[in-house]
């Protein structure tokens, strides 16, 4: 059996210690959300666990992927805490993205407060990548949607998942990325999102896909939770977690919020089943929100795969008269290196249609971009954040990638929100910052690509992708002759 479960009520989370805090600030803005950017890693990572700490009655938390390493458990620890002190804990995980967590996961979900789900399981655990061979069309549709949500008060939606390079922890390969903290009437929308999934037919039970552990596996993890503070490679969080004063600001008024209409946008869990109608989808969620831009679109997405008709539709708004910008990783930054196969072969016709595009270096020298990746900084980064404005009025933030995987196959959920405030702060970062820690792709006179890079006031020109060898170039021109287009 599967019990079904819901958010917590009204008049139950109004009563918590984070609803009694905010109820005064949600008075002077009727209609109205507060939002917070969170760009720092750090900060983000210290929002969760701060929630978490301060949460009294619910804690309903979504996920792609959840990490077995530093952060990951430092944050399960936050929920076994939470827990412990009787909040009630759902967990919903994709299960493409819980590498080796399978023991931890069904450990977790012993204690009494805590129950794990896992979405579009797959029935073999070992090894999971023979059930793409029997079973391809159902798992690869995967859901991709990311939220935190505390007593049904505040909720934190973005392109984080949880692991090491989205809060900027350890020395590999790190993530620069974005979420928001949202507070007032949208958080009720991402809690019933969130109850929808959380009882839709693939999400189920971890005690029904994974063995149920003894007592020996509860104590394991117990041990292990309960040891990552004192790892020395935690200390800087857990430091960051004691000397934070988000909650205190939260509820003084002291952070910073911009107040808006926000609206969430959010695929039916039936897209992974194949059964969303269109008009259901979140693309046209955003396009019945935003209209047809008039001046201006400022877009930010990791992995950009825009296919003929998405060319068609940046075309459209460039003769129109609408100035579109668009940032991406660069070959040699992204992690992902097939799917820049889709966006190299089309970078020529966007360019001829006027469309401007930055594609981000691995290694940035910006200070302030180097703040947002974490603590220790950007040796080797790749962007990860999924927003875009709309004619410095509204912005989108999410997990959404401009991709076919995002349009056709994965669920996906994010926030508009109507706040020229913030649209500004996007436009501004294209203007000011993004020159200098990312390759501007132009046309050369003869119809070449050429990359800009702008170093110390020089200005370099490269005739070939930065940063890459001859070989992975063959590689990624062989993969873009490829009929793959519609899986990246």
């Amino acid at each position: 059996m599967r019990p079904v479960t819901n958010v917590l009520s009204d008049e139950e989370a109004v009563n918590t210690q984070i609803g009694k805090e905010i109820h005064e600030r949600l008075l002077k803005h009727p209609g109205e959300s507060g939002v917070h950017p969170l760009q720092n890693a750090h900060d983000a990572f210290a929002a969760r666990a701060l929630l978490s700490q301060t949460a009294e009655k619910t804690l309903d938390i979504q996920y792609y992927i959840w990490k077995n390493d530093l952060t990951g458990t430092l944050l399960f620890k936050a929920l076994l805490d939470a827990a412990d002190r009787g909040v009630r804990v759902r967990l919903l995980l994709d299960d493409n993205g819980i590498s080796g967590m399978d023991k931890d996961l069904a450990a977790l979900n012993l204690h009494a407060n805590i129950e794990v789900r896992l979405f579009n399981p797959f029935s073999l655990r070992t090894p999971k990548w023979m059930g793409f061979l029997t079973n391809f069309s159902l798992l690869n549709r995967r859901m991709h949607n990311k939220s935190f949500i505390a007593d049904n008060q505040a909720a934190i939606v973005g392109g984080r998942n949880i692991g090491d390079e989205y809060f900027g922890a350890g020395s590999g390969h790190l993530f620069t990325d974005l979420d928001v903290l949202l507070i007032g009437p949208v958080v009720q929308k991402i809690s019933d999102d969130f109850d929808k999934y959380w009882n839709s037919p693939p999400s189920i039970p971890v005690d029904q896909i994974v063995r149920k552990p003894g007592k020996r596996g509860y104590e394991i993890l117990i041990e292990k939770t309960s040891g990552i503070e004192k790892d020395p490679a935690s200390s800087g969080y857990v430091d960051a977690i004691r000397k934070s004063s988000f909650v205190q600001d939260l509820f003084s008024g002291e952070l910073r919020m911009e107040w808006a209409v926000a609206r969430l946008v959010s695929d039916d869990p039936a897209k992974v089943l194949g059964k969303s109608r269109t008009d259901q989808m979140l693309t046209h969620q955003v396009r019945r929100i935003i209209g047809w831009p008039k001046q201006e679109v400022v877009l930010v997405s990791p992995y950009f795969v825009p296919t003929v008709g998405g060319v068609e539709v940046f075309k459209a708004m460039a003769e129109s008269g609408v100035d579109v910008r668009i940032l991406t990783n660069s070959l040699d930054a992204t992690d992902v290196k097939i799917v820049h196969a889709g966006y190299e072969k089309r970078r020529v016709a966007l360019l001829k249609a006027g469309i401007k595009l930055y594609e981000m270096k691995r290694v940035v020298t910006d200070s302030e971009f180097q703040k947002l990746a974490g603590p220790l900084g950007t040796s080797g980064s790749s962007l990860h954040a999924k927003t875009f404005s709309a004619d410095r009025q509204r912005i989108f933030v999410g997990s959404f990638n401009f991709d076919p995987r995002s349009v056709n196959l994965n669920t996906e959920m994010g926030v508009v929100i109507e706040s020229t405030a913030l649209a500004n702060d996007i436009s501004d970062i294209f203007r000011s910052r993004v020159p200098a820690n990312a390759y501007e792709v132009r046309l050369s006179k003869k119809g070449k690509l050429i990359w800009i890079e702008k170093n110390e006031g020089r200005k370099i020109i490269h005739n070939k992708e930065p940063e890459t060898s001859f070989l992975k170039l063959i590689f990624i021109r062989f993969l873009s002759r490829l009929p793959i287009e519609w899986l990246l």
